[in-house]
């Protein structure tokens, strides 16, 4: 696995790649840093960790209620998506866990 340094809200952070995954997470960090940018933006949140937060859960609202693209999977097949999400969050936590503060 190679190593990613990414910027969100001018922080930062080294992040863990699988090979391959470089323009996904680069589309992920700058979906991430667009949010929590419009939020400090907007002027009535100032603490970054309540930024974060607001800005994964209106990311997570986002994904909730976009509609499927992929066609279903067969009843009894792995979810997909599931592991790439647990994988990054994984490597999130890792990369946050440095300093033990979330941002």
């Amino acid at each position: 696995m190679k190593q990613m340094e990414v910027t969100i809200m001018g922080q930062s952070y080294l992040l863990g790649c699988p090979e391959g995954g470089e323009a996904a997470l680069a589309a992920a960090v700058a979906q991430v840093d667009r949010e929590m940018s419009a939020i400090r933006d907007a002027g009535k949140v100032k603490a970054r960790e309540r930024i974060a937060v607001l800005a994964a859960l209106n990311l997570a609202y986002q994904l909730a209620d976009a509609p499927r693209e992929a066609p279903a999977a067969p009843a009894g097949s792995p979810d997909i998506a599931s592991p790439d999400l647990d994988a990054l969050i994984k490597r999130l936590d890792e990369a946050l866990g440095h300093d033990g503060q979330l941002l």
